[in-house]
């Protein structure tokens, strides 16, 4: 891969860990709903990037879910848990964003940090272990 997409890789789960940052910064500043959103979009910007890896990309914040299904949860190269938690935090953040009267406690968006850390922590090792088979595979196609 060009060297250019392995940096957009890279960019976007940048962009997760930091999400999850801006999430924690928020709640502890009373900003619940922004803080779902941003827990939203750190797992958002780490399929995205996991996307990338297979050349996939998608306009639309359902294509990009459905790729990740299709792609990493239907194939099991993922645990179902991740693609239940993206998929409710997309309708949480849709809620919070267009919906009137929607209310978030506390406790179930600290809990959700903790469960977005881990899904970051797991898409990253996937791209790590894509890198390294990216890498070990140019080593291969050199030295022939």
């Amino acid at each position: 891969m060009k060297p250019e997409m392995t940096a957009l890789i890279q960019y976007r789960v940048d962009r997760a860990h930091e999400s999850i940052e801006e999430a924690k910064l928020l709640l502890e500043n009373g900003h619940l709903h922004s803080s779902v959103n941003r827990l939203y979009y750190a797992c958002f910007y780490a399929v995205s990037g996991l996307l990338l890896t297979e050349g996939l990309s998608s306009a639309k914040h359902s294509g990009t879910m459905a790729l990740f299904e299709h792609h990493w949860i239907k194939t099991e190269k993922v645990p179902r848990e991740l693609g239940r938690l993206y998929r409710r935090l997309f309708n949480r953040r849709q809620k919070s964003d267009y919906d009137d009267l929607v209310t978030f406690l506390l406790a179930d968006i600290e809990t959700w940090i903790g469960e977005v850390k881990t899904f970051v922590a797991v898409i990253s090792d996937v791209i790590r272990k894509w890198e390294e088979d990216d890498k070990a595979n140019r080593g291969k196609l050199g030295s022939e």
